[in-house]
Formats: structure tokens, C-alpha cells, sequence
């Protein structure tokens, strides 16, 4: 697999040292140089794009708002920043990036990043035909990894502002994850899986023990929120 690249950075010698990283790892194809994010998003306009190397501190557009103008569109490339900055790295994970390279940085660190982009870019190409075939795994961003979780590990996912918390049948502590329980609710199957609260979304084969306003999964009770107790309700007269 060949990842189409752009490098973006204002400096001349960085966005140089960056291009040469890319032109001396075999599965990256670099597409573009740019010096301005601006320049760097009329070329994403008309390049097929998978991969960008982005600075943060630019004149103009910086590359933390042009990650976020990216963010919503429906194919995306997948960001590295390469900054001298480390102020910036929680706002880079907001923005769903694979990796945050503070400079200096070596090529041994480049090519790790490019590998995770790599690896990231083979589990999607692989995921897409799993999930239509048997729904088995679910497909978590982890850090900066992309972690496969077996759907019939889960046992509830929990909400937690930005973040939720994924809790296993494999695992003491659970998986923490910068989405939205909407977001997964969307992914997961409804055959499987059940929002029952605002803030929990709870796998019904892990289900022990139910009333009519609260589950049991363990020993964990969970409440079922006003506006999902017709649903709920549905499911425990499957019970009867």
C-alpha cells in the first residue's frame, strides 16, 4: 500500500528535512510541498490525498485550523503535526490526529509515525468489509492507535464528556476513547446494543438481570433514562 502525502510548514529547512523523510520511505508518495495552509487546502481541493505532515504555527490559516476545517469532510486525509510546540497536543488529538512529532525530531521518529498511518490506512481498508459480514469487531481510536475491540467483549460503554469509556469482559480498566456515545451508538449494531441513558450504552447479551428503570451487567447496576424506557421496555417483554 502507497500513502499519498503533503508536507506543510512555513520554515524552509523543516518543511525540507520532512520531505526528504517522505521521499526516503518506500510506501509514502509525497504529492505536494507547501510553505501555507491555505496553498496546502486548494491542493487537498484537487489531490487525491491520504496522509499530511502539517505544522501548527503558520501565518494566515495555522495547521490546527486547517485540521479543523478538514475534519468534517467525509474523506479526510489523516494528520501528523510536526511542530516545536507541545502545547498543542491535546488539541491534535481532538482533531483525530495519528501522531504529534516534536521537532527536532529524527527520521527513526518519522517512520514510526508513518508506519501507525500505514497500519491505520490497512485496518480501515479491512474493517469496512467485517463490519457488513459479521459485525464482530468495532474499530477504536486509542491514544493514537487504532484498536480493534470484538464486539462481544464489550460489556457497556460509558460516556464521559469528549471522551468514553469502554468496558471489557477481557480487561480490569477499561479503553478510553476521544468520540461521542452518538458516535458509536451510530456504529454499533441495534440488534446487539442499547442506549439506555444519556450516558451508557450497554450490550444486551451482557445483560444478567433487568427491572423496569434499572439493568444489571456484573455487578454493575445501570439506570435507564426517561426517554429510553419505551425501548427498554420492548426488550425486557422479550424477557417474559
Amino acid at each position: 500500500m502507497i500513502l499519498n502525502c503533503i508536507a506543510v510548514d512555513d520554515e524552509p529547512l523543516a518543511l525540507g528535512l520532512v520531505c526528504t523523510f517522505i521521499e526516503q520511505t518506500p510506501f509514502l508518495n509525497l504529492v505536494a510541498r507547501s510553505s501555507s495552509a491555505v496553498e496546502a487546502l486548494k491542493i487537498l481541493n484537487d489531490e487525491q490525498v491520504d496522509l499530511l505532515f502539517l505544522d501548527i504555527q503558520m501565518p494566515d490559516l495555522n495547521g490546527m485550523e486547517l485540521a479543523r476545517v478538514l475534519d468534517s469532510r467525509p474523506n479526510k486525509p489523516r494528520i501528523i503535526f510536526t511542530t516545536a510546540y507541545n502545547q498543542f497536543a491535546l488539541d491534535g488529538y481532538k482533531v483525530d490526529a495519528l501522531d504529534y512529532l516534536l521537532k527536532p525530531f529524527n527520521y527513526e521518529e518519522f517512520l514510526k509515525a508513518a508506519q501507525k498511518a500505514l497500519k491505520y490506512q490497512e485496518l480501515i481498508g479491512k474493517s469496512e468489509p467485517e463490519a457488513k459480514q459479521e459485525d464482530d469487531y468495532l474499530f477504536l481510536k486509542v491514544e493514537y492507535q487504532l484498536v480493534r475491540v470484538a464486539l462481544n467483549d464489550i460489556l457497556y460503554i460509558e460516556g464521559l464528556k469528549d471522551y468514553v469509556k469502554v468496558w471489557l469482559k477481557s480487561a480490569p480498566k477499561p479503553l478510553l476513547s476521544l468520540t461521542s456515545l452518538k458516535a458509536l451508538e451510530e456504529k454499533l449494531p441495534s440488534r446487539r446494543f442499547m442506549r439506555v441513558h444519556r450516558s451508557f450504552i450497554v450490550s444486551l447479551d451482557q445483560i444478567n438481570s433487568v427491572t423496569r428503570n434499572t439493568l444489571q451487567i456484573g455487578i454493575i447496576n445501570i439506570s435507564v433514562g426517561e426517554q429510553y424506557k419505551d425501548a427498554f421496555n420492548v426488550f425486557i417483554s422479550k424477557w417474559n
